[in-house]
Parts: C-alpha cells; sequence; structure tokens
C-alpha cells in the first residue's frame, strides 16, 4: 500500500471513530464528550495529514501545517470556502482540547462535534476523490 492511500485509509478509520461515538447514547454524557472530543483531535490530525499527502503527491505542494494544508486544498479546489473556513475553526478547537479540564470549553466543543465531523467528511471526500480513491 502506498504512502497516499495509506493516510487517506487511516484517516477514514479514525473519522469512522468520532462518527461511532457521536451516535452513541448508551455512555455517560461526560465519557461522551471526553471520547467525541479525544476522537475528534485525532481525526482532524490524520485527515490534515492525508490533504499533506494528497498535495506532496497530485500538486506537488508541500504543506507543513493544518493552516497550509487547508489553503492549499482551497487553491486546488479540494476544499469550497464554507468548508474551508470550517476546517479553519477545527484547527482552533484542535488547539483548544487540550484545556478540556475546564468543563465549560469541554461543553462548548463538544456543541461543536456533529459539525466538525460533517466537515471532516467533506474534506475526506473530496481528497479521495483528488487521489482517484
Amino acid at each position: 500500500m502506498d504512502r497516499l492511500t495509506e493516510r487517506l485509509e487511516v484517516a477514514g478509520k479514525a473519522q469512522a471513530t468520532l462518527f461511532a461515538a457521536l451516535e452513541n447514547g448508551t455512555l455517560p454524557p461526560t465519557e461522551r464528550r471526553d471520547v467525541c472530543i479525544l476522537r475528534f483531535v485525532y481525526s482532524f490530525e490524520a485527515t490534515w495529514k492525508a490533504a499533506q499527502a494528497v498535495l506532496r503527491e497530485r500538486h506537488g505542494l508541500f504543506a507543513n501545517s493544518p493552516r497550509a494544508a487547508i489553503r492549499s486544498c482551497v487553491d486546488v479546489r479540494i476544499l469550497d470556502e464554507a468548508t474551508a473556513e470550517a476546517a479553519l475553526s477545527m484547527v482552533e478547537d484542535r488547539n483548544l482540547a487540550a484545556h478540556t479540564y475546564n468543563e465549560e470549553l469541554a461543553d462548548k466543543l463538544f456543541g461543536r462535534m456533529t459539525g466538525h465531523a460533517g466537515a471532516l467528511k467533506a474534506w475526506l471526500a473530496g481528497l479521495r476523490t483528488e487521489a482517484g480513491a
């Protein structure tokens, strides 16, 4: 399996765990919140790393940060402006996730998880299309 295919597969598997956690109504609320935030963080990481691989392999572009990857994905039309804005807000929330010991912040982050999951899914779909996967 080549590196690009592997990155796309890892991102898909990571996102699947996020969607499963969001749909799991059996976990206690605080545990569900924390699980979803953790899964969002690693799903975001896997997705931007997949974007980095697609940009490098298909366009010869090097994106060394999530923001650079998002901007480049807009430039090559993998992302539209609305999804790019959502992705940029995910960068902020990924950075805030380290502070989820703050209950109020954790609750606010959790409230944005469904929207983030949808944006991640759209981003990965664009990457797969671009990669021909």
